[in-house]
């Protein structure tokens, strides 16, 4: 697989299950690239030692010549990174924003979209599949699949490339699919 980094405002987004590969493949494709920034997404969580190891596990992936920023504010993080940038994972951008009224939410939301649509350097996101399966029972984890949803809809809208990661394999979702019309 070729990247060619001179395509204007490129977007690369990759989605999948838990442990489906989406990490993995993201930073296949983010080796090809010099110059690169990783965007750790997520809160810290220091409690959670399960949380902990599976950001080891990331950060020992990761070669050293990576640039690296850990946050909760993408919005802030897409303003001072202006090279390549590989996003993991999109739904920190959703819980970070969780209690949000809608109104503020679908202001964010564009927001976000704008900022990504204007980058000049390849972006490669990574989103993570929640809603295949079970309802939550709770009002908060059907907000968050929503939102998440409707943002990686979008987000599939503007990219030059997207793919579904899907037990270890990458399925170039442009090759075999048309655009709903809406």
């Amino acid at each position: 697989m070729e990247i060619n980094e001179d395509i204007f405002s490129k977007i690369i987004f990759i989605t999948g299950g838990t442990k489906s590969g989406k990490s993995e493949f993201a930073e296949y494709i983010a080796k090809k690239i010099k110059n690169i920034t990783y965007i750790a997404l997520s809160e810290t969580r220091t409690n959670d030692k399960n949380w902990q190891e599976k950001i080891l596990v990331h950060r020992k992936r990761r070669p050293k010549e990576w640039g690296l920023v850990e946050t909760n504010d993408l919005i802030s993080a897409l303003h001072n990174e202006k090279g390549h940038l590989l996003i993991d994972s999109i739904g920190g951008f959703i819980m970070e924003n969780i209690n949000r009224n809608d109104e503020e939410w679908h202001k964010k939301l564009n927001y976000l979209l704008e900022i990504l649509k204007k980058r000049s350097k390849t972006t490669l996101i990574v989103g993570e599949q929640v809603g295949w399966s079970l309802v939550s029972e709770y009002e908060i984890g059907n907000k968050y699949i929503e939102r998440l949803g409707d943002l990686q809809k979008r987000i599939t809208k503007i990219s030059k490339e997207n793919w579904l990661t899907l037990n270890g394999r990458a399925i170039k979702l442009d090759n075999i699919s048309f655009e709903i019309p809406s």
